[in-house]
């Protein structure tokens, strides 16, 4: 991927999207299912034998079956479990060229997200009508929160609120990609390398692509700036939409803001670090382990009504004017929901 193509989405080398393609759930089909239940037909001699006349013998009690031990559920789970650890050791697994892991993502990593999006930030989603059932698609969606949480709870609102529980690929920085764990975390649950060429690959395979324009100015804005977008780069994530044909779907997301009050950066040691900031809240480093603990807020998450792209000619994703008028329109759209979103809002933990 030296000679590839970098979507400059911003300054901070966060670059453009895209996603994955849709997949129909469907209940495992069991050997003997059918989709109706054919009339049973009587036995041949015991037909015989009413059609005589002959008086019925007397009704025997129906046996009784043994009661379902109480943890049925529960061994059926363990069971599951036991045959997930089976295929991990023995490598029956599928792992795409991208080195997304669908069934570790289902199994694993989106149980672990679950209890912080349902219980911890008490997620409200609106509007996922609007994300298409088949095809690819570009969710648009400001950034904040000092650590980007907001992107995993996105990925875990489609996954879950989406009728054909659609995974959503995010496009990250390439920070992401310089960790140690969280790299192959991030590969395992779908997330790529935010350059062009791979945004248009999933966007072609039918994938929803999730990306975030604002990058760490959006996540690294001071408190006092929050809910006020960043600039969304040069336009490289319309380009990739045009190209590609695909829909945009700016979302907006409130909550987040809170979660990490950044009061203060400490640049001096975000450049010996190696890091684009250094956070200082309320409670960072103060507290010191206990600091990194989110506060508890009310997310809600909005995806709004998408902007269709396939409409345009294959030479528009090269009008500079074009890209920034769609690009304009997308963030105008994200800000004016973030302001309403804000305004019903009756707290900011509650």
């Amino acid at each position: 991927m030296a000679d590839a193509k970098v979507i400059p989405f911003d300054d901070d080398r966060s670059r453009g999207a895209a996603q994955r393609a849709p997949r129909r759930r469907s209940a495992p089909r069991r050997k003997g299912d059918t989709a109706a239940v054919s009339e049973v037909k009587t036995l041949p001699g015991r037909q015989r034998e009413d059609t005589r006349g002959a008086e019925p013998p007397a009704a025997r009690p129906e046996p009784t079956r043994p009661p379902e031990p109480r943890g049925g559920g529960l061994d059926r789970r363990i069971a599951g479990g036991l045959a997930f650890l089976r295929r991990r050791l023995t490598g029956e697994y599928e792992v795409d060229d991208f080195g997304y892991d669908e069934e570790l993502t289902d199994q694993v990593l989106m149980s672990l997200l679950r209890p912080f999006y349902e219980k911890y930030f008490r997620v409200e989603v609106k509007g996922v009508e609007n994300i298409p059932a088949d095809g690819g698609a570009l969710i648009v969606a400001n950034h904040s929160g000092t650590l980007p949480l907001d992107g995993l709870m996105m990925q875990v609102a489609v996954h879950d609120h989406h009728p054909r529980g659609r995974h959503l690929r995010l496009l990250a920085a390439d920070l992401v990609f310089m960790l140690p764990v969280v790299n192959e975390l991030a590969r395992k649950a779908g997330h790529t390398l935010a350059c062009a060429e791979d945004a248009e690959r999933l966007l072609e395979r039918g994938e929803l692509v999730g990306v975030m324009p604002e990058g760490f100015k959006g996540i690294g804005k001071p408190f006092s700036e929050r809910y006020k977008l960043q600039r969304f780069g040069r336009g490289g994530f319309v380009s990739t939409a045009l190209r590609a044909g695909a829909p945009i779907v700016p979302c907006s997301i409130v909550g987040a803001e809170e979660i990490y009050p950044m009061i203060g950066n400490a640049k001096t040691l975000a450049r010996v670090l190696g890091i684009p900031y250094f956070p200082i809240t309320p409670t960072f480093p103060w507290l010191g382990p206990l600091g990194a603990l989110p506060l508890p807020t009310k997310w809600t998450i909005q995806f709004g009504e998408p902007i269709p792209t396939d409409g345009y000619p294959l030479e528009a994703a090269d009008d500079p004017m074009l890209m920034f008028n769609l690009t304009d329109q997308v963030r105008e759209q994200i800000q004016h929901s973030l302001y309403k979103l804000l305004v019903q809002r009756r707290s900011v933990f509650f």
